[in-house]
């Protein structure tokens, strides 16, 4: 074995200490970043290992006595340097991928430098530009080799995201893909995706740009709603993302993509997250390379963390096999499925280690990795375990963690203990773990600060970099194998393996894949030629090749439909998506798809021919009017931009009426299509009320927006009971987050008029005199603040009330959102609807907010039909529900397969609480038959009764999101079963409006 010392190379007339930033390998064309703080001495100063690679060093000086910083350039491994001063401060360097030459520098003062000389001349690029969100243009995707990506900051303090090519990128050549403001730190581009987020009215959404094309929103589970996104992978035309859910702390929900990275769907829940130093999150999941579709991941449940590994992309997951030996030659006594093999997951802070578990692309099945036996993952055991078959079977190597470096594509692995005592051991193998030799790499023990291989595969030299002492200078170790390998291997020197999963299978993927590997005896060097994969066989699709499809759930295995994939109760699959125009088709799916690079043919199906179906003419929904830049309240003089969105609907055949509310009115089309805003400007103080009514054939939405000329806007909810009668009173309630008292005033319109009732309370009341909808808005103020929130309601003449209440699960999945209780409202009137065959307009189900969850279904009376009788009258229709709820025909499905149920509510639960001049319509009836004076008493004395005062706020705590609740009384839960006749108002309930509204 060969231990020598490195030549010392020739270093810039200078005694001034400099940091190493980056050392970029010429020869591979690939340019890497390695941002180390890392200091040592340039009189004695180790470069870095000699060999037949040219490569390119860039040194910037870091002397705290200057004020001029320089660059030393190389280009010949070294041996000589130039030095160029430079005009800023260069924080990091970012090398392009395919043309070694070109270089951007980000500055510390966030300016964006670039030369196409390796450093010797810079331009200035952009200026307010984001740190570490600056991309090069990827190869095959952009267009031009010379485009940038960049997150950058305008003048008003937003961010957005901006393109322009190194050649020419002032204000007229910029591009902005993203028209609207982006948050800060969002941007990403990643192969053929570009990701950014945005915040508006406190909603946060995703979009994805895919190979470059038009940015569209990301479809997550409706209720996902997440508090932050990380994206794990970007590999094979597929988005792997972990998802924070709006119920987590420390855990995080692995989703899979299509191809777009559109549409994503749940494979693992509650794989586990931490926290490391600058708020940078670390979540524990782990791409195999070398063998596709290979992950591992740390769930955590109950506060024990699993480790688990999927073969599939995530498809099906499985517990890790321990040895039944121990290093040692021991039984370990760790028999599932009580016992398993778990491991650390966690990344290496220094770039010249490996993590705690080690693969590489040319290394395929091979496995190393620190962890421990057990029930569970024990954070202080850091045993370290190998497997050559990618998982199907480990051993125990060595009782404490270490670093390891594969060589010649996994025919020597080195290892050396991680600690942080010097040594001066290392151990090697070259029967991929079987054996162990140990090397003394030095004759005085060093501070090991890292593992370096050369350029290359299949190089069998490696490199050991420390420090004798905390003040000495680096060593540097060359230790070469080549030696013990004297020939180049041949066939008969390689034996093969069968890549399969846990049960066995040999199928991985849709195909059958045999691997190569060079057998203990045979002491070769595999070289550069060397291809690992041998041979492919494509298998027949089964169900395991599909996995559900966006909207639909795997039910779980104690279900009779085990394996089979039903839709969520917030999706349908028959409905158009949002962006369906007239004219176009869109395809409905089964439940299922196909997983990405998946090769299996013929065979099961899952996925059939998906359904084409021609997009309906739509009536517009979810119209939104608004100001850019989120405000509602401007200046006079100043240039205000309207936008109009249009969140469902036809677009094309959609006209779109605006009033700006000063005398100016307009005919519009395609405006929601264009995104461009509409540019006024307000000369005089006031209030102007601004509308937008869109309209085709098949229906009408309209959105208001009031004005302020003097301050700005961001958002407000408002809450109304749900029914009152006419002249009857009703509170109107604003929900402030915060809720500053006395400090606010709330502007009140009711109605068209543009005289606002003002107040200093959050609460009023009013009376509605005639039938019919009646829209209510209100703003808030406070200092510069101002909120503004609109609801329309229904004023009918009768109704009854059936209180319900649902199975106690439902309270673990209520995120206690306006929209959810929405949806959960819609799925159990329709259900009701389906089964009493009560028409499904004279059924409304509000679900209260709060735990426990509860609602109370309105039961309206039909239109009168003077050419025919009603088919059920108002008794049998109260009979109908009752008698379904009784036979508990009403339930729902929620994540997991958990089945809900909804019943009658019991009376005798809590207190009752009236509604108006309505009393008990059961007690009315039987009062009318039996005694028509008693029954008129009784009514005349029910009229009388007191009105009830103000109602109590409930705020949700247990760590959720804070969410503005409803004013109707948590204790209103006793009412009676059935209420009797009375005029009452319903709420229109817009899902989409409620949920833009939630506060993250």
């Amino acid at each position: 074995w060969c231990q020598t010392c490195l030549p010392r190379y020739s270093h810039p007339p200078s005694s001034k200490r400099s940091q190493i930033l980056l050392i970029k390998w010429s020869s591979s064309g690939q340019g890497t970043v390695r941002k180390t703080t890392v200091f040592h001495n340039m009189d004695n100063g180790w470069l870095g290992p000699h060999t037949h690679f040219v490569f390119q060093i860039i040194l910037v000086s870091s002397s705290l006595g200057d004020r001029e910083q320089s660059l030393f350039l190389s280009t010949d491994e070294g041996a000589t340097f130039q030095k160029h001063p430079v005009p800023f401060l260069v924080e990091t360097l970012l090398f392009h991928p395919k043309e070694a030459d070109k270089v951007l520098a980000y500055t510390k003062d966030s300016k964006l430098y670039v030369s196409t000389d390796l450093g010797k001349k810079w331009a200035l690029l952009h200026e307010r530009v984001t740190k570490d969100h600056v991309f090069w243009a990827v190869s095959g995707v952009d267009t031009d080799p010379s485009v940038v990506h960049m997150e950058s900051q305008d003048l008003n303090g937003g961010f957005g995201y901006v393109t322009c090519k190194i050649q020419d990128c002032s204000a007229q050549s910029r591009k902005s893909p993203f028209a609207r403001p982006i948050d800060q730190g969002s941007l990403t581009v990643q192969d053929d995706y570009v990701f950014l987020k945005a915040t508006s009215a406190n909603r946060t959404k995703y979009y994805v740009s895919y190979r470059r094309g038009d940015f569209v929103l990301v479809k997550l589970p409706k209720y996902a709603l997440p508090k932050d996104l990380q994206i794990i992978s970007t590999d094979e035309q597929q988005v792997f993302v972990a998802v924070q859910e709006w119920n987590q702390v420390d855990t995080y929900n692995l989703y899979q993509s299509d191809p777009r990275g559109v549409h994503y769907s749940l494979v693992l829940e509650n794989v586990r997250s931490s926290r490391q130093a600058e708020e940078s999150v670390v979540i524990d999941i782990l791409e195999v390379r070398g063998v596709k579709g290979v992950f591992l991941a740390n769930q955590k449940v109950d506060g024990k963390v699993t480790t688990l590994i999927t073969y599939n992309k995530g498809r099906d997951w499985d517990f890790l096999r321990p040895p039944n030996t121990d290093m040692n030659g021991k039984p370990t006594n760790c028999q599932p499925p009580d016992c398993h093999l778990h491991l650390h997951l966690r990344w290496a802070d220094n770039p010249y280690v490996s993590g705690t578990v080690h693969t590489k692309d040319t290394a395929p099945g091979l496995i190393m990795g620190a962890g421990n036996l057990g029930s569970q993952l024990i954070e202080y055991k850091e045993e370290m375990y190998i497997t050559s078959d990618c998982g199907h079977t480990w051993r125990q190597v060595f009782e404490e963690e270490h670093h390891v470096l594969y060589l010649d594509h996994g025919g020597v692995i080195a290892a050396i203990k991680d600690t942080s005592i010097p040594l001066k051991v290392l151990r090697f193998s070259v029967d991929e773990g079987h054996t162990w030799s140990t090397h003394n790499f030095t004759s005085t023990s060093v501070f090991v600060d890292g593992l370096l291989s050369e350029p290359g595969d299949e190089t069998l030299v490696m490199t050991v970099f420390g420090h004798i002492s905390f003040r000495s200078d680096w060593e540097l170790v060359k230790v070469d194998f080549r030696p013990s390998f004297p020939k180049q291997c041949g066939e008969d020197d390689y034996s093969s393996w069968d890549l399969t999963d846990l049960q066995g299978d040999h199928c991985i993927m849709g195909q059958q894949r045999s691997f190569r590997k060079r057998k203990s005896t045979s002491w070769c060097v595999k070289g550069k030629s060397f291809t690992s994969a041998l041979t492919s066989r494509v298998c027949k699709c089964r169900d395991s090749d599909f996995l559900c499809d966006y909207g639909f759930e795997r039910l779980p295995s104690s279900e009779s439909a085990a394996n089979k994939c039903s839709a969520n109760f917030w999706f349908n699959p028959l409905s158009p998506p949002d962006d369906c125009a007239l004219g176009q088709t869109y395809t409905s799916s089964f439940g299922y798809r196909k997983v990405v690079s998946n090769m299996c043919e013929g065979g099961v199906d899952l996925q059939q021919s998906p359904v084409q179906l021609q997009c309906p003419l739509t009536p517009p929904r979810g119209l939104q009017v608004s100001i850019r830049g989120e405000a509602v309240a401007v200046q006079p003089g100043d240039d205000v931009l309207f936008v109009v969105r249009q969140e469902q609907g036809d677009i094309l055949t959609t006209k779109y009426q605006v009033d700006l509310g000063d005398g100016f009115k307009a005919m519009y089309v395609n405006l929601t299509l264009t995104d461009e805003p509409i540019r006024h400007r307000y000369e005089s103080p006031g209030v102007y009320r601004v509308s937008v009514r869109a309209e085709n054939m098949a229906g009408h939405d309209e959105a208001v927006l009031f004005v302020q000329v003097n301050s700005p806007l961001q958002a407000l909810y408002l809450e109304v009971v749900p029914v009152i009668g006419i002249n009857q009173e009703v509170n109107l309630t604003a929900v402030l987050l915060p809720l500053n008292p006395n400090l606010t005033i709330f502007y009140w319109w009711i109605g068209h008029s543009l005289q606002p009732l003002l107040s200093l309370d959050n609460s009023v009341t009013t009376r509605f005199s005639d039938t019919g909808e009646v829209r209510v808005t209100v703003q808030a103020a406070c200092g510069n603040s101002v909120l503004q929130d609109s609801r329309v309601v229904r004023v009918l003449d009768q109704f009854q009330v059936v209180p319900l209440q649902f199975s106690s699960d439902l309270d673990t999945y209520n995120p206690n959102t306006p929209e959810w209780r929405d949806d959960v409202g819609l799925v159990v009137t329709r259900l009701l609807a389906k089964e009493t065959s009560i028409p499904e307009e004279l059924l409304v189900t509000v679900v209260k907010p709060g735990l426990p969850t509860l609602a109370d279904l309105y039961v309206l009376l039909p239109p009168p039909r003077p050419t025919r009788k009603r088919s059920l009258t108002g008794d049998k229709r109260l009979t109908a529900i009752q008698q379904v709820l009784s036979d508990h025909k009403i339930s729902f499905l929620l994540r997991g397969g958990l089945r809900i149920l909804v019943a009658l509510r019991d009376m005798d639960a809590g207190s009752q609480r009236p509604s108006g001049s309505s009393g008990h319509w059961a007690v009315v009836v039987l009062f009318v038959i039996g005694l028509f004076a008693m029954g008129a008493l009784i009514l005349y004395k029910f009229k009388s009764r007191k009105r009830p005062g103000r109602t109590v706020y409930a705020q949700m705590h247990n760590e959720k999101e804070q969410e503005m609740t409803s004013p109707v009384s948590h204790s209103e839960d006793a009412q009676s079963t059935i209420q009797g006749n009375h005029s009452g108002v319903v709420l229109s309930i817009n899902s989409r409006e409620m949920h833009s509204y939630l506060v993250s």
